[in-house]
């Protein structure tokens, strides 16, 4: 079968590369091309887009890089007809893969969609696209096969990918003595794979550091940028980045600053204690918070439906409330039980792992009829 990925982020490219591994396990013929990142290439296939280029966050963001976007849609679509894959698997990346996806279904590709869109939070009315254009949805959260279910949209629940890939990995003998990090108790930060997540919050992360002399900051790079680009925001001070060991440095984090997006639902599932912060343009946070409907935006807050950890958005995502916050996670030790005591629902409520194997059987059986 040839099959034909498109992730355009980081967390994109994890799920995909796990995807792509599980698929070639029940289809020993697979052939891929794919938009993705370093991890989707290493399973193999072609590489066409690395998403670098794709990644925009922000409603205001996203009409200045217009061009490129239009530009990117265009070389994807062209990409798909001409190499006329069996299948289009869209993972999540949702104001790009929609439109692929109506793309697909009008060339008559079949589509499947593997991380649902965040359609519950904002524009509930995306259902009756996806509905539409997408053959086959598989959900990586609960409590979105009610939801599709009330819009008439069978879905599939596969579980959650992060799983998985937790499962799978494997603790690096010698991370610490490598990075010089065996002096002090750790603090990890994690600012995001987006240029503009990373401007944004990596300042008021690093502002912090020097009310906290007996702990060890440690950046979680990502793996589209090289360590000259987070100088700039480290400057003099001694704060080692780390690339490709993000599961590594929470191994050993005694807490941690994180960017809302998959990275504190990692953070959680490694039982590090967190505070979630983001910050955003103006006039995008204005548009969101208009046509936004959801009581929280970290992930873990939202799969609990409950405050399990603090969100510091725009204005309260300050130095002095992020210091605030660090301090009760590493002083107050009632405070800190008792987010890892939700961490523990948490653990029971996302299940085990195999959501990659799932997700590659049900794609198989719906290609076979």
């Amino acid at each position: 079968m040839k099959y034909y990925l498109v992730a355009g982020e980081a967390s994109g490219d994890l799920h995909g590369a796990n995807l792509m591994k599980a698929l070639k396990e029940r289809d020993p013929e697979a052939e891929f091309r794919y938009f993705g990142g370093d991890l989707m290439q290493a399973q193999g296939g072609r590489l066409v887009k690395h998403y670098a280029d794709m990644a925009f966050m922000g409603f205001v963001e996203v009409l200045a890089n217009l061009r490129t976007i239009f530009k990117n849609l265009k070389a994807c679509k062209t990409d798909i007809s001409a190499w006329q894959p069996d299948v289009v698997i869209l993972i999540d990346f949702p104001g790009f893969n929609l439109k692929i996806a109506d793309f697909a279904k009008a060339q008559g590709f079949k589509t499947c969609y593997y991380i649902s869109p965040k359609v519950w939070a904002w524009n509930q009315k995306r259902v009756l696209k996806i509905k539409r254009v997408v053959d086959h949805m598989f959900c990586i959260l609960p409590f979105e096969v009610d939801f599709y279910n009330k819009w008439g949209m069978h879905v599939d629940y596969v579980g959650n990918p992060l799983l998985d890939a937790i499962a799978a990995f494997e603790p690096t003998a010698g991370f610490l003595k490598e990075y010089h990090l065996t002096g002090k108790r750790i603090i990890a930060l994690l600012p995001g794979s987006r240029k503009q997540e990373i401007s944004r919050l990596l300042p008021d992360m690093l502002a912090v550091t020097a009310q906290f002399p007996h702990h060890q900051f440690v950046i979680a790079g990502a793996p589209s940028f090289d360590k000259a680009y987070y100088d700039q925001y480290v400057d003099k001070q001694e704060i080692p980045v780390v690339f490709n060991a993000t599961y590594d440095l929470l191994t050993h984090a005694e807490a941690a600053i994180v960017a809302s997006g998959t990275a504190t639902l990692e953070t959680a599932l490694f039982n590090v204690p967190q505070v979630v912060v983001y910050k955003g343009g103006a006039i995008s946070i204005a548009i969101a918070r208009m046509v936004v409907s959801i009581k929280f935006i970290s992930l873990v807050n939202l799969i609990m439906n409950k405050l399990v950890v603090k969100e510091l958005i725009q204005e309260d995502c300050n130095p002095q409330q992020i210091a605030t916050e660090l301090n009760l996670l590493l002083n107050d030790a009632a405070y800190r039980t008792q987010m890892l005591t939700n961490y523990d629902e948490l653990d029971v409520y996302m299940g085990t792992p195999g959501a990659s194997a799932k997700a590659a059987e049900l794609i198989l059986g719906y290609l076979k009829g």
